[in-house]
């Protein structure tokens, strides 16, 4: 597993230790960490920090040139928001832990040319399964079901 990913799941252990949803979400440019997040939309009372959006807007503003050499890391399949957010920045590629739990609009994401990796992470997988198992409604309206 590589460094990256195992930041974004330490920000997933870290929201749920918070008392929200276990997602967590790192980005990368040139090699180097630029932003990390997790979901806090219990913790906040928010309606959009996913964490892919948590950890976009902990990167700060950036160039557009920043954003297209940039990578994605989240621990679960981005949803339709946060990918039309990375395709709004024309983030090249993203890194997902596992997408058996929830899966995102992925295929039109890739039409859009952007690279996916699906890693099947059990860890990511075992978070998320225990969550869902525990706390069944906060995850159906974190997904809007």
């Amino acid at each position: 597993m590589d460094a990256f990913m195992q930041a974004a799941i330490a920000e997933a252990k870290q929201g749920l230790a918070e008392g929200g949803i276990p997602i967590g979400s790192v980005l990368v440019i040139d090699g180097k960490i630029v932003g990390r997040g997790h979901n806090r939309r219990v913790q906040k009372g928010s309606a959009i920090l996913h964490a892919e959006m948590d950890c976009l807007e902990n990167a700060g503003r950036l160039t557009a040139s920043d954003y297209q050499r940039a990578v994605l890391y989240s621990t679960l399949s981005p949803c339709d928001m946060c990918s039309g957010t990375a395709l709004l920045y024309k983030i090249p590629r993203i890194v997902i832990g596992e997408n058996r739990t929830f899966q995102g609009p992925e295929d039109y994401v890739r039409s859009r040319g952007v690279e996916l990796t699906i890693l099947d992470d059990p860890e990511c997988i075992g978070l998320m399964e225990a969550f869902i198992a525990a706390r069944p409604e906060l995850w159906h309206e974190d997904i809007g079901v």
